[in-house]
Formats: C-alpha cells, structure tokens, sequence
C-alpha cells in the first residue's frame, strides 16, 4: 500500500504518514494519544497502519488470579490465545523520549510498526490482555470500524499505570470504540479487572470482589446477552481445572496455566480427559488448547505495593515476568520475557524470514505433526500419541519438564534480587 502525508501533519510536524486506506484510524489513535499529552509519539516515528481484520476472532481463554490466590503471592494474568493469525512474535517498545512508557508485548508477525499488542506490561506495572467477545455489542457499527481492541491495548501500555488509569481510558475513548471484547488487567497494587467492553459503555468485574481471587473469561461477556457468545464449554474446562485448586486449600501458579491448563484436553461435556483414554485420536473441538492456540502466556507481577504512583521503572522490570509459549500450547518452550530491550530473547522476536519468530516458526512445525492433514486437507483429527505415548518421546513428555525447570530456575534468581537491567 502507498503511502501519503497526514492531514494531522500541519498540526505536529513533518514526517507523520497514514497509510492512505484508513485516514479515519489515524485520526482515532492520534486523538487519543493527543488527549493522553503523548503527541510526541506521533512525531518520534510512530507509523499508523490501516486497519486490518486481525482480532483475536476465533476466540481466548483467559483468567487473572489476585496475589491471595496465587502462589508467588504475585498477582497473575493468563492468556491462551486463539487466533487464525498464526505466526506471533514478541518485541519490546522503547518509550523513547515521548513521554510515554516502554512495554513489552505479543504481536502479529505481519505488524511491522507494532501497533496492535494482544497482550502485555509495560516499565510501570499495568498489564494487559483481552479476549474477544460475542454477546455484548448492540449497534450496527459496520465491520470495517470493529476489532480495534490491539490498538485500544497499545496506547493502555503506552500511558497507563493502574487498573483505575485504564477505566479512565475507556471512559476517554471515543465513541464508538470500535470494540466487543473482555479486557484483563492487573497493575503492581495487586489491583486487577475485567472490563466486559462494547462500543459505547463497559462493565467491571473487580478481582477484589471474585470468588477464590479468580477470574475466568473466555469468548462471551457475563454482563453480556444469555446463551450468546462462544467459549462455555472452555470456560467450564478451565473452573474445573482451577477452581478445585483453590478449593482445597492449593494456590495457581504461572507454571500450572501453561503447563497443565493450556496443555489439557478435559473436555467437560464429556466429563474425560482426552490424553487419559485409549484412543489415538480426538477431534478437535472445544478442548482449552485448538488447532488455532497461537500462545500461551501468563505475565506473573510483583508482590503488592501501596502506592503505584512513586514506584520506579527499575522497581518493577526485574519483578514482572512475562512466561511466553509462543505457537500450539502444547508443543510450546516457555520462555521468561522482561520488560528492557535485553529481556526478549531473539528467537521469540521477528528475527526470522518475512519477520517471523523462529521460535514460533519451530513450534508450528511441531503442530503440522500434531495435526497432520488426512485426506482432503482436513485437520481437525489430534494425534495424541505425538503428545505423550508409551515410549515417553510425546511433545508432552519432553517438553513439559523442561518447562517446570526453567520455571524454577527463573523464579529463584527473581525471588532472590538477581534479575536486573
């Protein structure tokens, strides 16, 4: 697509582009950013691009989990993201001298100026996810203005600090936001939200005020129409998974939403684990991990503070670990992510051919193997024995404690002061 200057350049300077086909999307984020006191942004390089149908549409499964419930006594953010958007990458966002904070977070490969994040925390401590949902909007805001919720995050990484910050946001916004989704939030006051967000208004579910200090969402809104939206059957996966924890008497940890709640394959309507039978294939049909699973990642916080206001960036970047499984959770390496421009490993980042992540590049290989086309194409068939078998070579088998010990490793050294940048 060509390229050509912005109306909004006569306003801030030389050297602001829009992409010719969405003058109306540029408009929206600069006026936010402009709002914000952060016009800066604008004038250090920041590319607007059009907007492209690249929401988490096919659906997430997500919780956050207050730092009562968990067990580092950090709060959680937990996302599995779906998405027909395969190839993912993560990057870390200089703040520059624009006034805003750096950040980092999941990106689409394809989003080379990185301006829509599905998932992230900046230098502050305010994190972010979302997952899309499809029972609370009730307008007739065309298509084409919809899906706009990795660039709602962006500028929340950009300019927030607290959970209150980003209600503030979305009371900011304008209208219509261009939005249907259930963002997840936490900041390093221990606070956390879901904020069930439509077009013109949103509903808050305080964590403070969750049953066990958990929060689940998955692709509908609980404030939104009854029997609408998708995702019951993985929402009723995930409580059945963690809620008995909590129960009795345990605590969620990162480890255990990466490595057994994105690699599980209970199904609840029929009350068994997929891995457990006998058979060698399942269909792939409302288990947590799906065909379209591009990540698994849970950004673990630091011990509450009370005043988020006075802390300092060198405060929160070696507290706040991003645990990254990059590709099909189940054949996925985690890897610890650190909000500094050495604290993303190089294979997580669009290192690779046409800006792809190795690592992800690795995993989807992996899940071509998982998922191998039968006759006609078709890829809906699991091949469990490539997941655990008898032999103990399964992605599973061989992957998961390798998982378990980066996790312990990594934990030690923060939990000890050795992670500094």
């Amino acid at each position: 697509m060509a390229l050509k200057s912005s109306p909004l350049s006569g306003n801030v300077g030389a050297g602001v582009f829009v992409l010719f086909s969405d003058v109306e999307m540029a408009l929206f984020m600069y006026d936010i950013f402009e709002r914000r006191g952060l016009r800066r942004i604008v004038l250090a390089g920041c590319v607007i691009v059009s907007w492209l149908l690249t929401a988490d549409a096919l659906g997430c499964t997500s919780a956050i989990v207050s730092a009562d419930a968990s067990a580092s006594g950090r709060p959680l953010l937990w996302k599995h993201r779906d998405t027909s958007t395969v190839d993912n990458k993560v990057e870390y966002v200089s703040a520059g001298a624009d006034g805003g904070y750096s950040y980092v977070a999941l990106f689409n490969a394809s989003d080379r100026s990185l301006s829509e994040a599905w998932m992230g925390m900046n230098e502050v401590g305010f994190a972010v996810m979302n997952t899309a949902s499809y029972n609370i909007k009730a307008d007739n805001v065309p298509e084409r203005q919809m899906d706009r919720e990795g660039y709602v995050m962006t500028i929340a990484l950009r300019t927030c600090r607290s959970v209150d910050d980003f209600e503030r946001l979305l009371d900011s916004l304008p209208r219509p936001m261009g939005v249907e989704a259930n963002f997840g939030v936490i900041d390093a006051a221990g606070h956390g939200a879901y904020f069930e967000t439509n077009n013109d208004s949103f509903v808050k579910y305080d964590l403070a005020d969750a049953d066990g200090g958990v929060l689940i969402r998955t692709n509908y809104s609980h404030s939104g129409r009854e029997g609408e939206g998708y995702g019951y059957v993985r929402e009723a996966n995930a409580e059945y998974l963690i809620c008995p924890v909590l129960r009795g008497g345990g605590k969620i940890s990162a480890e255990y939403l990466t490595e057994d709640v994105s690699r599980s394959f209970y199904h609840d309507v029929r009350h068994e684990d997929a891995l457990q039978g006998a058979e060698r294939w399942a269909v792939d049909e409302d288990f947590i991990p799906r065909y379209k699973s591009t990540a698994t990642i849970v950004i673990e916080g630091m011990r509450p503070v009370e005043d988020v206001s006075a802390l300092r960036r060198e405060d929160v970047v070696g507290e706040y670990v991003m645990w990254t499984g990059l590709g099909y959770p189940p054949c996925a390496e985690i890897v610890p992510v650190w909000c500094d421009v050495r604290g993303v490993r190089d294979d997580l980042r669009g290192t690779g051919p046409e800006g792809t992540s190795p690592m992800c590049n690795e995993v989807k290989r992996r899940r071509g193997e998982v998922f191998p086309a039968r006759r006609g194409g078709n890829t809906k068939y699991i091949d469990l024995e490539k997941l655990r078998n008898a032999a103990g070579t399964g992605y599973l088998q061989v992957l998961v404690p390798r998982n378990r010990e980066i996790y312990r490793v990594i934990s030690a050294r923060r939990d000890a002061g050795e992670i500094h940048f």
